[in-house]
């Protein structure tokens, strides 16, 4: 058995990949385990790895930060490109509001961890108060960024300590923030859940109806001149005149009592309707043996970046795009729509018309299941660059740097909202992204925890760990409290909405999974994703900040 022993006990890459398998298996399977309802997921991984270190498996010093770091750029470069397609359009409509919720919840994080500093000042140092700040806030990539700024201070300071003291506590103290809130307010669940049901039936989804041409001053018109007298984005898919079944082309000319299948949103229906003639109950399946539905998708690298009436598929294969599909998200499908790999249309038309259209924009899904690596490396290549370039700010002791977690995590961004301009390809299916992102999360947590682990129980038990407990759990309830009165008090948030946008200030999956286990439908979760990629962004950003003003 020396052969055994030689590799627990000896230092090398095959001691290093066991460790690390060892940590990783046990912390997935036990963050599985759920108390009163929540698991820590992934994020017990952190916690085997503490385990490990104290009891001596332990990892040499620079392969130890060559794979926490790397790990951690898979993780935010993945992030990025999930969110990326809908980083910018969260700031429009409600998402301003959102937003602007998440980011005071950050605001004051920050506020509280400096006036906690202020009061125990010489107890506790700033850097480890960042590392507490990032366990109570259970953001990991913000412990990286506070880590390597540490680093270029030549500041050695176990702030994952103070991470893995918080953590627990920072899952804890969200949810009995979410029940704090409800129990002021006297949230009544089903009309939380009414409301919503409400609001969703009034999405801006596309709406399919019948109308009779009755407005004679549009009558004898061809549709591109009706189109434009209208003046409204809608869509004319089919036309009947009489027991005939047309499909309209631009130049089609429509004519009194045709009727008209129509897609357009629900905001718009009225108008189009009251302009074109009366609404009607028309059954069209007959027309489903000279017309037929299919939804294409598009693999075609040459398609991606370009709009839909670049195309032309209407003129030159008489077939028309009723909707897009992007994300699960139907939406009207306008000539100045871009259109991105992984994209799904509906479109309307003969077969033999249709197979033509099949044939430009790919529809080979199995396409779409091969892996794009060139624009997963050439992002972290262009991300390692922007994150290592010095910015400086007046009165700050030495440049600023967003890091290896920040740098990729903007450039990941930009290629998942543009990349389509440089014709690279952002596509991934969810289980590819989530495998990616679930790897770099589990090397940066293991990487952390075995760190850590040597000086954990020495800490806890000798040292100030019951203080920083304390200041943990304050970091974390106060802000969700105060912020989340306010947003329901003034802002009139659904009940779900906010316990989605409190989860998504704590970029918390745990939180994210209570909420989403009192809710009926995915409201949370939309909460979330609409403030996660600011809120990690701000993260990021005021870990750097807080070390380099106080420790600089």
């Amino acid at each position: 058995m020396d052969w055994f022993f030689s590799l627990i006990l000896n230092d090398g890459n095959a001691h290093a990949v066991l460790v690390y398998a060892l940590v990783i298996s046990l912390g997935v399977s036990l963050g599985k385990i759920k108390i009163c309802g929540v698991s820590l997921g992934v994020a017990f991984v952190l916690f085997t790895g503490i385990a490990c270190g104290h009891f001596g498996l332990v990892v040499d010093a620079k392969l130890l930060n060559f794979i926490k770091e790397f790990g951690l750029i898979l993780f935010v470069f993945a992030v990025g490109l999930q969110v990326g397609p809908s980083f910018f359009s969260s700031f429009k409509k409600d998402g301003v509001k959102m937003n602007i919720t998440a980011v005071s919840v950050v605001l004051l994080d920050v506020v509280v961890v400096i006036t906690l500093y202020l009061i125990f000042s010489g107890k506790i140092p700033m850097a480890m108060m960042v590392g507490i700040l990032t366990g109570a806030t259970t953001n990991t990539p913000s412990l990286g960024a506070a880590q390597e700024a540490l680093r270029h201070l030549s500041i050695q300071e176990p702030i994952a300590l103070g991470y893995a003291i918080a953590y627990p506590l920072g899952v804890l103290g969200a949810i009995i923030a979410l029940i704090f809130i409800k129990i002021i307010f006297k949230i009544n669940i089903k009309n939380e859940n009414k409301e919503i049901e409400d609001a969703h039936n009034s999405k801006e989804q596309p709406n399919i109806y019948s109308v009779l041409l009755t407005n004679s001053a549009i009558a004898n018109r061809n549709l591109k001149d009706v189109k434009r007298l209208v003046g409204r984005n809608f869509i004319i898919s089919r036309l009947k005149r009489g027991e005939d079944y047309f499909f309209p082309l631009s130049d089609t000319v429509l004519l009194s009592n045709d009727v008209l299948r129509i897609l357009s949103s629900p905001a718009e229906k009225e108008a189009v309707t009251a302009f074109i003639g009366t609404e009607i109950e028309e059954d069209w399946s007959t027309s489903d043996n000279k017309f037929v539905s299919r939804r294409i998708v598009i693999t075609q690298n040459r398609i991606n970046g370009k709009t839909l009436g670049s195309l032309r598929l209407r003129s030159a294969f008489d077939v028309n795009v009723t909707r897009v599909n992007r994300s699960g998200i139907d939406m009207l499908a306008t000539p100045n729509l871009t259109l991105q790999i992984g994209d799904s249309l509906t479109t309307v038309g003969e077969i033999s018309a249709i197979k033509k259209v099949e044939n430009l924009l790919g529809n080979t899904m199995k396409k779409l299941k091969e892996p794009h690596i060139f624009t997963i490396f050439i992002g972290i290549l262009l991300g390692v660059l922007l994150g290592s370039m010095p910015i400086s700010f007046p009165g700050m002791p030495m440049p600023m740097k967003l890091g290896l977690a920040g740098g990729p995590l903007i450039v990941a961004i930009l290629i998942g909202r543009f990349g389509y301009k440089l014709k690279l390809i952002i596509y991934t299916t969810h289980s590819a992204n989530l495998m990616l992102r679930e790897i770099g999360i589990c090397l940066f947590l293991a990487s952390v925890g075995i760190g850590a682990g040597d000086k954990f129980v020495e800490t806890v038990v000798y040292g100030n760990g019951l203080l920083w407990l304390f200041c943990g759990f304050l970091i974390t309830l106060l802000p969700l409290v105060i912020v989340g009165f306010f947003a329901r008090k003034f802002a009139k948030f659904n009940y779900f909405t906010l316990t989605g946008v409190l989860a998504g200030s704590r970029t918390s999956l745990p939180v994210l999974t209570y909420s989403n286990s009192i809710a009926t439908d995915d409201t949370p979760a939309v909460g979330y994703s609409t403030v996660y990629p600011l809120t990690m962004f701000l993260r990021i950003l005021s870990a750097q900040v807080l070390i380099l003003v106080f420790c600089g």
